[in-house]
């Protein structure tokens, strides 16, 4: 039998644990960040660093943040990098098993929006699906009377074992942009890593693969065309806020994003669901 249990840190952050036939995870209300998602009988798809203790107010660095409503550093110095939903609290909407099969709904609650960088009224959502795989959407909606834009990505961290064994594929033909240079074609389908890597992607097609030692990680995209790569190597780890000197070995990101081009732009009423789906091949 599945079951699915809130629980609490001792220093009072909030999460919900799942347990089924078919994986184990757990998802903190703050940021509604899953940190944990393993399939049963096979190694976790999600990397956290031992260096995060895990403090109210501070996202995770790890499993997946939220980034909304934008990504990365915003025009306006004085904004916070990546946004706000992931240091917020988040609310458990509702929670449905069927067949082992578990969908969680969190909201982030009116309350929790900071009006000084976003004026707008609208509605979001994160889904998650957990079964063998793990789906993870976010879903806006303007309920206001006036177009809205936004950026966002789903910063997912996957365990890699070794960054000099690693090779990403599916980016044939796709353009990226990196230290502000670009676009730049990439004709080759592969990645592979001997330096800081930090490429925002667009043109990109919807499923790409992170080939380890220990086995085929697929990432795939609905409603997105642009997706994040980066790792930080050396130098970068150093300067990274709870983060250990040598974790860029272990680690590497491929976010499904709403970036650049490819931004949501919402009409009054309208809705966009950006999902990213996760599994060993």
């Amino acid at each position: 039998m599945g079951c699915v249990t809130p629980q609490k840190l001792p220093n009072g952050l909030d999460y919900v644990d799942i347990n089924t036939e078919l994986c184990q995870a757990r998802i903190f209300m703050q940021g509604a960040q899953i940190d944990q998602f393993t399939p049963k009988g096979k190694r976790p798809l999600l990397w956290v660093s031992s260096a995060d203790d895990y403090q109210p107010g501070n996202g995770i660095r790890g499993g997946i943040p939220v980034c909304w409503p934008w990504f990365g550093a915003h025009e306006n110095p004085e904004y916070p990098q990546h946004g706000f939903g992931r240091n917020k609290v988040w609310t458990l909407e509702s929670v449905n098993m069927r067949n082992q099969v578990v969908d969680l709904v969190f909201t982030l609650p009116q309350r929790e929006f900071e009006r000084q960088y976003w004026p707008h009224n609208t509605q979001v959502k994160v889904l998650f699906t957990l079964s063998e795989t793990l789906s993870v959407s976010i879903v806006n909606t303007n309920l206001g009377e006036t177009h809205v834009s936004l950026t966002q990505a789903l910063h997912s961290y996957f365990p890699i074992i070794d960054i000099h064994q690693l090779k990403a594929t599916g980016f044939s033909h796709s353009k990226y942009i990196e230290f502000d240079q670009g676009p730049i074609t990439q004709p080759q389908d592969s990645v592979e890593f001997d330096r800081e890597t930090d490429r925002v992607y667009t043109d990109l097609g919807p499923q790409q693969a992170l080939h380890t030692p220990h086995g085929t990680i697929l990432v795939s995209r609905e409603n997105s065309q642009s997706a994040v790569l980066w790792n930080p190597w050396i130098d970068k780890s150093v300067r990274l806020s709870r983060f250990n000197s040598e974790d860029y070995l272990t680690m590497v990101c491929l976010e499904a994003a709403n970036v650049l081009e490819d931004q949501i732009n919402l009409a009054p009423g309208e809705s966009h669901t950006l999902t990213t789906h996760i599994a060993w091949q």
